[in-house]
């Protein structure tokens, strides 16, 4: 059986006090996923805890990201979380706060023969 990408959605997450890097990932994680319906799982015979989901997650500080917080946004399948340098930190007029933006794909994979 081969590992084959079935599904990729994306979305974008916003911290907009505290410069918590986790709530604005986890923000980013449901955007991508709030607007779907994977009715594709009957169509592969398969089950929705099949599912190998990768989550890319892009801050401007990834290892501030708590990687179980964000997969726990999943409510079925194996998750994985990965976090890159992106996103964006936007700092208030005194610099004693920040917005903080993140980007995520998840990617939605099926072993398929």
């Amino acid at each position: 059986m081969a590992l084959e990408r079935c599904v990729t959605e994306m979305g974008m997450g916003v911290d907009v006090h505290g410069r918590d890097y986790t709530l604005a990932a986890r923000r980013a994680v449901s955007d991508a996923i709030r607007h779907s319906s994977l009715s594709l799982f009957r169509i592969l015979g398969k089950r929705r805890d099949d599912m190998r989901i990768q989550v890319v997650v892009g801050v401007p500080e990834p290892d501030k990201v708590d990687h179980h917080a964000v997969a726990s946004e999943l409510p079925y399948g194996s998750v994985t979380v990965s976090t890159q340098q992106g996103g964006l930190e936007v700092p208030n007029a005194d610099g004693t706060d920040a917005i903080v933006l993140a980007n995520a794909a998840v990617l939605v994979h099926f072993d398929m023969p």
